[in-house]
């Protein structure tokens, strides 16, 4: 059976999973009375929460006799890795971009990487069916990104549909029929070239997918390079630098059919399959028969810019929500994140029973801890940190800036370029973007994003819309301001109490509500001032037996401010932690004792 490989790249929100679901029911892979979740291939629980492509996943459809393989793609910045190692198993790619939003920044980086391997793009102008689809600019934007991005002259000369996933139909005219998706089949068959492989060469491929099943144990998805694979074939596993990791056999080849991996016999070259059978293989090594010496070439995957620490949770109530609670348990599980996810590193920190994890973005980072904390962990996050680097010619001290676009109310672009300035953004451009609407670009250290997106959101009123992707190392910028305000910090241990907490509720914004436990140095609120506040939040009224001429005042809460990992992430200063377990994300001091923390800050250490 002729074979076809592709990857589905676009920009977050773009329509990429939903065109995998159409693209699935009208191929025949399910039965015409089949129940079939929304967006199948965003299996993870959070995925389906998020709404967003968090993994790499492959899925396979047979169109007029030839199977085409399609890897449905994260379309976030901070998954980029996930798109870089997989682009090396595909010969084409379809390029989706929305109708009315265009070219964003996440489109340049995935085509850019595309491009730079030679495959041959095929256009699609998704969600024709908007009010405000602008598909004409949208296609000059899209071949000046090309053209900008360094595409030859058979990229350049691009195949381009006009489609709606969610509806399920590509034509390619504006004005077509708007049948079904027969012309995208038609046109992945025409136009991606069957993979270049040599069949007659001993088995190798190159593992881009690593997961783990309770029945299989380590499964590695990878495409078949050169040769056959055989069940119970013998293979060894090589590193990129060519030394043996393992020896050993084959017990299950799975091929894609659909949503479904199905048990097979043999696989020739050119088509994507997951085997298992390895114990200590990983990405991006070779796996091949024993005759092969050297070991395929693999893609280089961007270096992470940000950092966490990661620490055993110290605090008072600590133990008490999770089961796994040690700094080993902690430190295995960050070095098995790292077999699977490439774009993670983790090295132990000079703090005692502490990690440092570094990665592309805090959403990134976020979701490992949201992952780490329904597995039954507890943690505490420290404040994100950029990696800094050091330029070997000029000897300059450098660090991460990223190319920010913002779409806003005009009313709000005002007080936007004023917070962008404030954290040394630089403008790149500004114009309208129709609707009332406003485009503006910016180039910004990306230290001066940590934190900023809730203050964005609350400045716009919830209607601004911020893209951001890293774009090179730059000389350092200097300090920029953080937040300006204090911290309210509990006194006491023991539980809130309304009649406390409402006597608080004028001396700034509370994070808890009556009722919860509290102990010393744990944040419960923003103070309205910029100094630190100590507060008693378990203070309880005085009882007398004495009648009061009038009855008591009715202690009405303001609802107090509940955080979100994230948020609480982006909030915290360098000298205050998360505290992450299973039921509970709580905000404290590094430094619990009041005593200490003086101590510190006269010293002038927060460390």
């Amino acid at each position: 059976m002729d074979i076809r490989n592709i990857a589905i790249i676009a920009h977050v929100d773009h329509g990429k999973t939903t065109l995998v679901d159409q693209l699935l029911k009208q191929s025949g892979s399910f039965r015409e009375n089949q129940h079939v979740a929304e967006r199948a291939m965003d299996s993870n629980d959070l995925e389906r929460e998020r709404g967003i492509t968090i993994l790499a996943k492959c899925t396979s459809v047979v169109w007029k006799d030839t199977r085409i393989n399609i890897i449905d793609t994260p379309g976030h910045a901070d998954f980029g890795g996930e798109v870089e190692r997989i682009l090396s198993m595909v010969d084409g790619a379809v390029v989706l971009v929305d109708s009315a939003e265009g070219a964003l920044p996440q489109t340049k980086f995935v085509v850019g990487k595309a491009l730079a391997r030679g495959l041959k793009p095929i256009v699609v102008v998704n969600k024709i069916d908007r009010g405000d689809a602008r598909p004409d600019e949208v296609h000059n934007e899209i071949f000046d990104l090309f053209a900008a991005l360094g595409a030859n002259d058979e990229q350049l000369d691009f195949p381009m549909l006009y489609a709606s996933g969610r509806q399920g139909w590509a034509d390619t005219e504006i004005d077509g029929p708007r049948k079904d998706l027969s012309p995208m089949f038609d046109l992945i068959l025409r136009h991606v070239p069957p993979p270049a492989v040599n069949k007659d060469a001993p088995f190798a491929m190159v593992a881009t997918i690593l997961e783990n099943d309770n029945f299989l144990g380590r499964v590695l998805t990878g495409r078949v390079e050169q040769g056959t694979a055989k069940m119970n074939m013998p293979v060894h596993v090589l590193r990129p630098d060519g030394t043996v990791v393992e020896t050993g056999r084959l017990t299950k080849l799975l091929s894609f059919r659909g949503l479904d991996r199905v048990p097979v016999e043999e696989v020739e070259a050119g088509d994507i399959v997951a085997v298992a059978g390895l114990s200590e293989a990983t990405i991006p090594e070779t796996i091949a028969a024993p005759e092969v010496k050297e070991p395929l070439p693999s893609t280089p995957v961007d270096p992470p810019t940000l950092s966490m620490t990661f620490r055993l949770n110290d605090g008072p109530l600590g133990g008490r929500e999770g089961k796994k609670v040690t700094s080993r348990q902690i430190r295995d599980r960050l070095f098995k994140e790292t077999e699977g996810n490439i774009a993670i590193r983790v090295s132990e920190s000079p703090e005692s029973e502490a990690f440092e994890v570094a990665g592309r973005g805090e959403l990134q980072l976020g979701v490992l801890i949201e992952q780490m904390r329904r597995e039954g962990f507890e943690l505490t996050i420290g404040r994100p940190r950029v990696l800094f680097r050091t330029n070997e010619e000029t000897g300059e001290r450098e660090e991460p800036f990223e190319e920010v676009l913002i779409d806003v109310d005009e009313p709000y672009s005002g007080v936007v370029v004023e917070k962008m300035a404030l954290r040394k953004g630089i403008m790149q451009d500004m114009q309208p973007s129709g609707g009332g609407k406003v485009r503006l670009s910016f180039l910004i250290p990306s230290r001066g994003l940590i934190g900023y997106h809730g203050e964005f959101l609350t400045d716009t009123r919830g209607s601004g819309i911020m893209n951001r992707l890293f774009s090179g190392y730059q000389p350092y910028v200097g300090p920029i301001a953080g937040r300006r305000n204090g911290s309210l910090i509990s006194s006491e241990d023991g539980t809130t109490t309304q009649y406390s907490l409402f006597s608080l509720q004028d001396r700034g914004t509370l994070f808890v509500d009556a009722g919860e436990k509290v102990y010393v140095g744990m944040i419960i609120g923003e103070h309205s001032r910029e100094n630190d506040l100590e507060v008693n939040p378990i203070r309880e009224k005085k009882l007398t037996n004495i009648r009061a001429a009038g009855k008591d005042e009715a202690l009405l809460l303001i609802p107090p401010r509940k955080m979100n990992l994230e948020q609480a992430i982006a909030y915290i200063e360098d000298d205050e932690l998360v505290e992450v377990t299973p039921s509970a994300v709580r905000i404290r001091k590094r430094y619990l004792d009041p005593h200490e923390r003086k101590k510190r800050e006269r010293s002038g250490t927060v460390d």
